[in-house]
């Protein structure tokens, strides 16, 4: 921490964020907690200089560590340029994972399909779901030996335990988005 932002800068930011997060008025907020609301008001404007016993109150209440109340704020939001994110090709497809941050046991992906193009999943653990939208052009899907014909809008919800296969029988680029949802375990 430096000595340029003090601590209760950084303690009023994170406590209105962390607050605001959840859509919790102050004094919603401030009964939970335990603490009055002018305190909790005090606390949000900078202008307090809580108790430790206050701060491990406001902490519980907002369900995070006392460090992160007094650490430098976390963004909002974090921009990652699409150049950033991880890209793969499987014969002629371009497939793109569209999370940056992996989420336990959720894959969403991106196939980029040119005309002709195919290729094969890899079946997944069984109790694995998988959902295929196509976004533009068409797309064909096999799933254990039977075909579906995907336009644009179209979802195809399948076992992804599966033997599976993608393919662009179109004269157009095809572009359709997966998301894999693993069965827990």
């Amino acid at each position: 921490m430096s000595m340029d932002e003090p601590v209760s800068d950084h303690l009023a930011a994170n406590v209105r964020q962390l607050r605001e997060a959840r859509g919790l008025t102050q004094q919603q907020i401030s009964k939970t907690a335990g603490v009055p609301r002018p305190t909790w008001a005090h606390l949000e404007s900078g202008a307090a200089n809580p108790t430790l016993q206050v701060l491990v109150k406001v902490a519980a209440a907002l369900q995070v560590r006392v460090e992160e109340l007094i650490g430098p704020p976390k963004a909002v939001a974090k921009h990652y340029p699409a150049a950033s994110l991880p890209v793969r090709h499987r014969q002629d497809v371009t497939i793109r994972r569209l999370l940056p941050e992996s989420l336990k046991g959720l894959e969403i992906e991106r196939f980029e399909l040119p005309p002709g193009a195919m290729f094969t999943g890899v079946p997944h653990t069984p109790g694995t779901r998988e959902y295929l939208t196509c976004e533009a052009g068409e797309l064909e899907l096999r799933v254990s030996g039977t075909r579906y014909a995907l336009r644009t809008g179209d979802v195809v919800v399948f076992r992804g335990d599966q033997k599976h296969g993608y393919k662009n029988p179109g004269r157009k680029k095809a572009i359709a988005y997966s998301v894999v949802a693993f069965a827990p375990g």
